[in-house]
């Protein structure tokens, strides 16, 4: 409690800034609450739960300031992948599967904060994040086109589309369907008024739109409906057997999406206010808040993209802001329990879709494709897996394929054989410079990974094939080892019979600009024993300089052609 009683302390001058912004917040939660909420198959309540919960909760053990946590559009697919099969036509199930989902993500983050692994989300790259958050996107699009086209529930969006396909036009809830589509017309063409709360107007618009119509369910409109009056009690949620891998497997990826999120956009409103975030203190925060959801009866919990800018725009300038709103929330729930009756469902279902349009990130897709079209094809990868999988196993399959993808390059990675390009100081990539010239008897071979076991062999063929492609006689094979950071003991056992092979051509192996800790390796190993400075040459120059002072002391039988050398090596290299 003691960051609340912090941010209730704080400084005097800004509680009427924080107590507006909190009322131009709850502006926004409710409507976003309760549409996420039935956007996860769950009771409209379960959101302003999660909602008010999340508040609290963040603003006692929060780092923000401004951070605002609740049910979110990224998380909505993710747990309509587990109530829908499992709570499907039984809400009390759906509510019980949320909250364990919640306590699971909460106690994973709790954990691993208390662990200091918030750097886990690093294997969360661009890419995968990209491809992800479309891939949710589009799930949820999918998802709520029957709510928006105010068509009756279904076993999946497909079946719902492909049965009301089948219908005669006449059959169709047209009005329904014509409320859902203008409310998503109107929350797109003001959306260049955000972060003001566009979504509000929408809403309210379209609920005085029912109250009017009178009865709406004979015009084809599903309506809300009375929430439950008053505060959520406090409980565990119990669990069925059958139903703990489920959870278990959701709440994971709850809590490294949501960490995911949440990182992103505290690092960034950190950064613009001069603060600095305990990326772990930030995750032990966002599983107390998910705890708080869950034990509430609530929904898992993330920061969230579009209602964070609400708040700091209102003025936002502590968590106050938070128990402000969480105030009016509790307070609507109370008093005001019947006043969402008359909200129709296409309009939540716009809310969604309009989100979920949101996280489309169709730029960063264009950017990677520019930059990396390998990294391009693996985002499509992670969308396409969430797509038709499933969030979960979409995002596990893209980071293997990630881990695959680092691991391949590494395997087989770039090599280049090395010379002096007119006008160019140093040692340049002879096949990315075809005017570029070798010295005679040298070859320069650089490997740009660590040596292992994967691709040992890969190397020893590659620096055999350099020797032999040669233009001449060769008498020393360079190898510039700074790429090299790290040599195991398959690899070094490669390296002592690529050596041994060289010495039977009399050729001499060197390892140029090799760095110490692989060094001491080898030297453990037994590879050095026996090789001297010329062997081990501190810079490729030097490897250079000391081929050449070799040359030119063997060369006495070609005295012009081994002065000519010599001369060329002080000024030149």
């Amino acid at each position: 409690m003691a960051g609340l009683l912090r941010w209730l302390r704080g400084p005097q001058a800004g509680w009427p800034q924080d107590l507006g912004a909190g009322l131009a917040l709850t502006a926004v939660i409710v409507p976003a609450g309760v549409a996420y909420a039935v956007a996860s198959g769950l009771p409209a309540i379960c959101g302003l739960y999660a909602t008010l919960a999340a508040l609290l909760a963040y603003a006692a053990v929060g780092p923000s300031r401004v951070l605002v946590l609740g049910p979110d559009s990224g998380l909505a697919a993710l747990l309509l992948g587990v109530v829908l099969p499992l709570g499907a036509g039984d809400p009390q199930r759906a509510m019980l599967l949320a909250a364990a989902v919640a306590v699971v993500a909460g106690a994973l983050c709790v954990a691993a904060g208390l662990a200091r692994l918030g750097f886990v989300v690093e294997l969360l790259s661009t890419p995968i994040r990209c491809g992800y958050l479309n891939g949710i996107a589009l799930s949820l699009l999918l998802s709520q086109l029957p709510a928006l086209l105010a068509l009756p529930a279904g076993p999946s969006a497909w079946a719902v589309l492909w049965r009301a396909m089948q219908t005669t036009p006449a059959a169709w809830p047209l009005a329904g369907a014509l409320l859902g589509l203008a409310s998503l017309v109107a929350l797109l063409l003001l959306k260049r008024f955000q972060p003001w709360p566009t979504m509000l107007v929408v809403v309210l618009a379209a609920t005085a739109l029912t109250a009017l119509m009178g009865d709406a369910g004979h015009a084809g409109i599903p309506l809300l409906g009375a929430l439950p009056p008053g505060l959520p009690k406090p409980g565990w949620p119990g669990l069925r057997g059958s139903d703990v891998l489920p959870v278990l497997g959701t709440g994971l990826a709850v809590a490294v999406v949501a960490f995911a999120d949440t990182s992103v956009l505290s690092r960034t409103y950190a950064a613009r206010s001069g603060q600095v975030v305990d990326p772990n203190r930030e995750l032990v925060a966002l599983g107390v808040a998910n705890l708080a959801a869950g034990l509430w009866q609530g929904m898992p919990v993330s920061a969230s993209a579009s209602r964070t800018p609400v708040a700091q725009a209102a003025g936002a300038r502590t968590q106050r802001t938070g128990v402000v709103a969480a105030a009016v929330v509790a307070l609507l729930l109370w008093l005001a329990p019947g006043l969402l009756g008359h909200l129709p469902l296409p309009a939540l279902a716009a809310v969604v879709v309009a989100s979920a349009l949101t996280l489309i990130d169709a730029a960063t897709l264009r950017r990677i494709r520019r930059v990396q079209p390998g990294e391009f094809w693996l985002a499509l990868a992670c969308s396409a897996g969430v797509v038709v999988l499933g969030p979960l196993q979409g995002i596990v399959l893209a980071v293997l394929a990630a881990l695959v993808a680092v691991l391949w390059a590494a395997w087989r990675p770039h090599s280049a054989v090395l010379g002096q390009v007119p006008g160019l100081a140093g040692f340049h990539d002879c096949a990315r410079h075809p005017e570029a010239h070798t010295v005679p008897g040298l070859v320069l071979f650089r490997w740009d990974a660590p040596l292992f076991f994967a691709n040992a062999e890969w190397f020893q063929a590659h620096a055999l094939a350099a020797v032999a492609a040669a233009p001449g006689p060769v008498q020393r094979l360079v190898i510039t080892a700074e790429p090299v950071t790290s040599i195991d003991i398959t690899a070094a056992d490669m390296l002592q019979a690529l050596d041994a092979q060289l010495q039977a051509q009399g050729i001499t192996l060197a390892l140029a600009a090799l760095k110490g800790p692989v060094k001491d390796r080898l030297r453990r190993h037994g590879l050095l024993d026996g090789w001297g400075d010329q062997r081990l040459p501190r810079t490729v120059d030097e490897a250079v300089a000391l081929h050449r002072l070799g040359a030119h002391a063997a060369g006495a039988a070609q005295p012009a052609s081994a002065s000519s050398t010599s001369q060329q090596a002080p000024s030149v290299w």
